[in-house]
């Protein structure tokens, strides 16, 4: 078997709200949109997909968005400006969590490393 990587993707209730948020309010380049809305993240593909149900929304599975920031407790500031539900910064190890969710609840997470030059 030979595995290659294809993408990450979350459900979400409304696709157009959803593209909205990972376009205009996170700055995801968004480089199609046909059935899922399709996003560039660094070297990571990143989709938005319609729920067909209930087992498909948020609180589901365990998989999480992580993307790594120069400093979690600005970018939380600059997210909370923007109506974005956040929690407060945690110190774990060898850096910072912040948790925010997208608007359908999905939890994604930033990463402020305390050992590695962004």
């Amino acid at each position: 078997m030979e595995f290659r990587f294809d993408c990450v993707f979350y459900y979400v209730r409304n696709l157009e709200r959803s593209i909205r948020f990972y376009r205009d309010v996170l700055g995801f380049r968004l480089v199609s949109r046909d059935a899922v809305a399709r996003f560039a993240v660094d070297s990571v593909a990143f989709e938005l997909v319609p729920a067909h149900s209930a087992e498909q929304l948020p609180g589901t599975g365990n998989a999480r968005l992580c993307l790594r920031v120069a400093d979690v407790a600005a970018t939380l500031r600059e997210l909370q400006s923007q109506a974005v539900s956040t929690r407060e910064a945690q110190e774990k190890g060898d850096g910072v969590l912040g948790v925010f969710e997208d608007p359908d609840g999905n939890e994604l997470c930033l990463w402020q490393s305390k050992t590695t030059p962004h």
